[in-house]
């Protein structure tokens, strides 16, 4: 079985979705692997270390799938990228099918089997796979270092013969994974922190963490089946703007994170908010590709509005691209040997984690949620 491995074409994706290690275990399955010339370049790997570790490297998309049973992506193929593709082939990645389902009709056309792996359920043997878990880790913790080299100030308290600095403040809006990593993150650099979340549930883990949590109290459930949050209620969503207004114009730094499955991001900072905020405040929107959770900030840049600093980088993983890479892989590599290459050839398509992310197979989308 042939896996290859292309390099990334979307803007600003450093990323590659397979390391030299990942390729060693690969090759021990006993697949070949084929990389694209400069594959890994934005995630610091040369071409010889992917050689070194038994791979081919191929001067161009095509020559790299040529024959190739599976191709490995970080980001969905475009229609650019689709001529190269082998048709049949398996194609595994984050693909976006919410915000990029007019490209399931492509996949068909190719007959293409595509797996998005951001679809997994949320169960106990997938959490070596989650790539969401994995990437928006690294997500959050980037969102506080870019906050903090915007920020105008120190961030822990300060006491010193010219006297004390107090600590920065920081609110946390939204604690899944990559909230609860802004909030550890933050607390280890000595902030005072702050976080927000529609799911009582959560209170614990926000407060083992040092961070006091900010909650309005809601009689209807707050999260789906998966562990995701929901959409609430009008009156609920009344009583969060308010508290959330009250909480943020005292606050120095926003961290911004709350996103619904297949929705538009929630809006949860108003322009008003924005206003009320300290000169000088930074929001780091992580839900920009999606919306936004304020309708201020830009895609892909960095504002100042009202005073404040507005931060919308829609790939945070990439821009800690080393180590997005090296956990990416390894989810990547726990989904391709655990349920694609088996010693009969036998691809497990009945298996909960195959149906859960696969798009489109023999030229017909099967997704529940796409048909």
């Amino acid at each position: 079985m042939k896996i290859a491995v292309l390099r990334e074409v979307r803007e600003g994706e450093k990323r590659v979705a397979a390391t030299p290690d990942s390729v060693k275990k690969y090759i021990a399955l006993g697949a070949t692997v084929t990389v694209e010339k400069g594959a890994g370049n934005g995630s610091a790997i040369a071409d010889s270390a992917y050689e070194a570790a038994g791979a081919t490297i191929a001067q161009n998309a095509a020559d790299a799938t040529r024959d190739a049973a599976i191709i490995l992506k970080v980001s969905a193929p475009q229609p650019d990228e689709l001529p190269a593709l082998p048709d049949g082939a398996m194609v595994i990645g984050m693909l976006d099918p919410y915000a990029q389902r007019e490209l399931l009709a492509l996949y068909n056309q190719k007959k293409l089997s595509a797996f998005a792996l951001e679809l997994l359920p949320r169960i106990s043997r997938a959490q070596s796979m989650d790539v969401l878990s994995s990437q928006s880790n690294l997500a959050g913790y980037r969102a506080v270092i870019d906050a903090v080299a915007t920020f105008g100030k120190a961030v822990p308290m300060m006491m010193t013969a010219a006297g004390t600095v107090a600590p920065a403040k920081v609110l946390v809006l939204g604690a899944g994974v990559a909230g609860l990593q802004a909030i550890a993150t933050a607390k280890r650099l000595g902030a005072v922190v702050s976080a927000f979340d529609v799911r009582p549930g959560v209170k614990e883990q926000v407060e083992s963490l040092g961070a006091k949590f900010v909650e309005v109290p809601a009689e209807e459930g707050a999260e789906t089946s998966g562990g995701y949050a929901k959409e609430m209620s009008e009156e609920y969503k009344r009583k969060q703007s308010q508290l959330i207004a009250d909480t943020i114009k005292k606050q120095d730094v926003v961290i911004s994170t709350a996103l619904i499955p297949g929705r538009p991001a929630p809006l949860l900072i108003t322009e008003d908010m924005v206003k009320d905020m300290k000169p000088g405040s930074v929001i780091v929107d992580l839900a920009a590709a999606s919306g936004g959770n304020c309708p201020l900030t830009e895609l892909d840049k960095v504002v100042i509005k009202h005073g404040v600093t507005l931060i919308g980088y829609s790939n945070m993983p990439s821009r800690v691209a080393v180590d997005a890479s090296q956990l990416y892989a390894r989810n990547l590599y726990n989904f391709v040997s655990t349920l694609l290459i088996s010693k009969d050839g036998q691809v497990k398509w009945e298996d909960d984690l195959i149906t859960g992310t696969l798009l489109t197979k023999d030229g017909v989308t099967v997704h529940k949620a796409f048909i």
